[in-house]
C-alpha cells in the first residue's frame, strides 16, 4: 500500500461510445472490474459499482486496501440514468460503498443479508434475493426479471462476522436472457440454469484465482461455466483493474483467450471499456 501511495492509475484502453445504444437492442460496456453497464432494451443495469481508486476498508482519513491499476472508463457523472444496480456481495470490491453513496436513486438487488450496509446510500429501498428466489422490477422503462442463483463464494464483510449471502444472477426481458456470474469458484451448479436460458451473454470472473481458488475460478473454468449453462457470447471480468491476487496481471485474459481459441466470435470483449452488442 505505501509503495501504490505514488502510482496513478493509468487511464482504461478503451472510451465507452454509448450514443449508439438504442433501445431496442441489448448493449454491454466493461467500465473495471465487475462493473457492468447494460442497456436491456431500454432497461439500463449497472453491476457491483465501484469507481473508487481504492477497494477496501475506509479508515476516516483512508482507503486501506489494493490500489486501482486501471482507471474506470466512466466517471459516474457520466454514467446514463440507471434504473437497476445489481449486488452479487458484500465483498468491497463488489459493494464498494463510496461509489454507491454517489449513484442517483435507483432500484437495487442485492444478496441476502445485506440491505443494512446500503442504509447510508440511495438504495436503502434495496431488495435481497436468496438463490432461486426472483423479483420483477418494474421502473418508468419497463420491467426486467431478476432471479439469483447459486455460486460458490463466500459473503463475510470485515469487520462482522454476520454471514451473507452471495448470488449470481439471471436476467431476462422481452425474451433474451443475460447471466452475471458476480464472482464464483467453480462449479458444476451452472448446469442447473441451462434450462431457464438460451443466455445471449454470460459476464464471468477470470481472476484472482491465484491462491484463491477455493472462491475463484480459473479462466478455464469460467468457460466451462458458461458453457454448462448454454451462454453464447462470454464478457469476462474481475481482472486487471485490481491486483487481487499472485497470478500476472495479463494472464487471466491470455488463459481465457487460450480456452477459446477455436472460438474467438463468442468473446465479448478483451480489455476495459469495450462495449458490445449481443442482441
Amino acid at each position: 500500500m505505501i509503495r501504490d501511495c505514488g502510482r496513478e492509475p493509468r487511464p482504461a484502453p478503451s472510451t465507452p461510445v454509448l450514443t449508439g445504444w438504442t433501445d431496442n437492442q441489448v448493449n454491454c460496456c466493461w467500465i473495471g472490474h465487475a462493473t457492468v453497464l447494460i442497456n436491456f432494451y431500454g432497461f439500463t443495469i449497472l453491476t457491483d459499482p465501484i469507481f473508487s481508486e481504492r477497494a477496501g476498508v475506509d479508515l476516516g482519513l483512508a482507503t486501506a486496501g489494493p490500489k486501482r491499476h486501471l482507471a474506470p472508463a466512466m466517471k459516474i457523472s457520466e454514467l446514463p440514468p440507471v434504473d437497476l444496480v445489481l449486488l452479487s456481495h458484500a465483498h468491497m470490491d463488489h459493494l464498494d460503498l463510496p461509489s454507491l453513496k454517489q449513484l442517483r436513486p435507483a432500484a437495487a438487488v442485492t444478496a441476502r443479508d445485506t440491505c443494512d450496509l446500503l442504509q447510508e446510500t440511495p438504495l436503502r429501498e434495496a431488495v435481497e434475493l436468496g438463490w432461486s428466489e426472483s423479483r420483477t422490477v418494474r421502473t418508468a422503462r419497463g420491467q426486467l426479471r431478476v432471479e439469483a442463483f447459486e455460486v460458490r463464494h463466500w459473503g463475510l464483510r470485515w469487520p462482522s462476522k454476520k454471514p451473507r449471502g452471495y448470488n449470481g444472477y439471471l436476467l431476462e426481458r422481452e425474451g433474451r436472457r443475460l447471466l452475471f456470474a458476480g464472482d464464483t469458484a467453480f462449479t458444476a451448479g451452472f448446469s442447473a440454469v441451462r434450462a431457464k436460458g438460451p443466455f445471449d451473454l454470460a459476464i464471468m470472473p477470470i481472476g484472482a484465482y491465484n491462491p484463491w481458488i477455493a472462491s475463484h475460478c480459473t479462466p478455464e473454468e469460467a468457460v466451462e461455466m458458461a458453457n454448462l449453462a448454454g451462454a453464447q457470447k462470454i464478457a469476462p471480468v474481475h481482472f486487471e483493474s485490481f491486483k487481487l491476487s499472485d497470478e500476472p496481471m495479463t494472464e487471466p485474459l491470455a488463459r481465457f483467450a487460450g480456452a477459446l481459441e477455436k472460438e474467438p466470435g463468442r468473446i465479448a470483449w478483451r480489455q476495459t471499456g469495450e462495449t458490445v452488442r449481443v442482441a
